[in-house]
């Protein structure tokens, strides 16, 4: 498979914007446009599958945490089917509330297949340099 950057990067754009979407019906659409109908999502604390699921964990966040929003903070990063690129929940303040990495596998039509959440910056390195 061949990743069209460019594209993909539209489709992780999309992808933020569902976290971004309060409007339910709203947010279904870009669920569609982005995630394949085989959709799973993994991170430490949430997981969902399909594109109701995806849907119901979004407005899940937002009770958690309202006016909050999330943007991307990097590139997109991607060669076969896996994609990575940077995140960030911002406070309604302006303040980063928290900030991640998501890793992405692309369906054969270039959605989002599954996507796994780690947050926070990479673990030191135990091994002396």
């Amino acid at each position: 498979m061949t990743t069209d950057t460019s594209t993909l990067t539209d489709v992780v754009d999309t992808y933020i914007d569902m976290w971004n979407e309060e409007d339910a019906a709203r947010r279904a659409d870009l669920i569609r446009t982005a995630w394949a109908d085989d959709a799973r999502y993994r991170d430490p604390l949430l997981e969902a599958d399909g594109h109701a699921g995806l849907s119901e964990m979004v407005a899940t966040v937002h009770g958690h945490y309202p006016g909050h929003r999330f943007r991307r903070t990097s590139g997109v990063d991607a060669h076969h089917d896996v994609a990575r690129f940077g995140w960030e929940l911002v406070a309604p303040d302006g303040a980063v509330f928290t900030g991640g990495i998501d890793v992405a596998t692309l369906a054969d039509d270039g959605r989002l297949r599954t996507i796994t959440g780690f947050f926070g910056d990479l673990p030191a390195t135990d091994v002396d340099a």
